[in-house]
């Protein structure tokens, strides 16, 4: 008796083995570095949880079922060492479930695209991350184009030539920020140089770069930021933007209760940035919860936050994904 109360259980978990086996199957492997790039090349969304910490929250970390560690450096310490442990950790207790080095790292500085002024002096910010062999960069504050532009700037080397004299000034990323970054990513120095640059505008590059607008200055120019050649991808930076609305409460509600209603222009807020996202041909970041991924989905967003697994399996299997988890 007790045998046929499990057997339902004894079934369901007998075929999420099946199907996952056959969807591993049916993948051939890595194809790019960065495991997001890859997901998002093939129409797939992509999911992230949340990174801090060092060598040990690295290796702990590597088997996660995320596919991009978005990696706090702009609440938490700006502690470059660390940043390097943990991807050192990463890599130590990797590969990934599907074969990928490391997860995704995109990194959130202090260093707010305020101004163009202000990103040309502290670009060794953006330097000292990307030498760290992270994979992309989550500018907050976004409030122009050029703050935009210089960010960019910053992130490539002068070598990769794609929007230079029309839209892009040259790449001052200096020779020898490889060596620990080619390591962990596993390639030669050379080929190091070759790929790390902002993707889709380099369709070899494997950084990637994105955009929080989430005040009222950003806002305001919206479109032309989205614009801005390099960028993967842009939010509204909801929690922000609700603090920008005067909306405290609205900050924590949003994304964690079901029945939250969003005030009026925090909705606009968000419309606006979406719109010009797509209008971009960027790709949209935005918070989904259970009951919502798959209509979050339908909308377009296609990096998904809010750190939840379950989300992720959702998401999943709505959209038939082949490459392990």
């Amino acid at each position: 008796m007790k045998i046929l109360r499990l057997l339902p259980f004894i079934l369901a978990l007998w075929a999420t083995f099946v199907v996952s086996a056959v969807d591993a199957a049916a993948y051939a492997g890595p194809k790019r570095i960065n495991k997001a790039i890859e997901l998002l090349e093939s129409g797939q969304p992509v999911y992230y949880t949340y990174g801090r910490g060092g060598y040990e929250s690295g290796r702990t970390a590597a088997k996660t079922w995320a596919d991009v560690f978005m990696y706090d450096m702009e609440g938490a310490a700006l502690d470059f060492t660390q940043l390097r442990e943990f991807m050192r950790g990463l890599a130590d207790g990797g590969p990934t479930i599907s074969g990928h080095a490391t997860p995704a790292v995109i990194v959130m500085l202090p260093l707010y695209g305020l101004s163009e002024q202000v990103v040309v002096a502290n670009h060794w910010m953006i330097q000292q991350a990307l030498a760290s062999c992270i994979h992309g960069l989550h500018i907050c504050h976004a409030r122009d184009a050029g703050a935009v532009r210089a960010y960019i700037r910053a992130a490539r080397y002068e070598i990769h030539r794609q929007a230079i004299g029309t839209g892009l000034e040259d790449g001052v990323r200096a020779f020898g920020a490889h060596e620990f970054a080619s390591k962990i990513w596993g390639v030669t120095p050379k080929a190091y140089y070759g790929r790390a640059d902002a993707w889709p505008l380099n369709p070899k590059g494997e950084l990637m770069i994105g955009v929080k607008i989430e005040d009222k200055p950003g806002q305001a120019n919206t479109e032309s930021i989205a614009q801005v050649p390099g960028l993967s991808f842009a939010e509204w930076g909801p929690r922000d933007t609700c603090y920008a609305a005067g909306h405290l409460d609205a900050a924590f509600d949003y994304g964690r209760k079901p029945d939250f209603v969003a005030p009026p222009e925090l909705t606009a807020a968000a419309d606006r940035v979406i719109k010009a996202a797509k209008a971009a041909r960027l790709h949209t970041l935005d918070n989904a919860q259970t009951h919502d991924v798959i209509a979050q989905l339908a909308a377009g967003m296609d990096i998904i936050a809010g750190g939840y697994a379950e989300v992720a399996e959702i998401g999943r299997k709505h959209t038939g994904r082949t490459m392990p988890w």
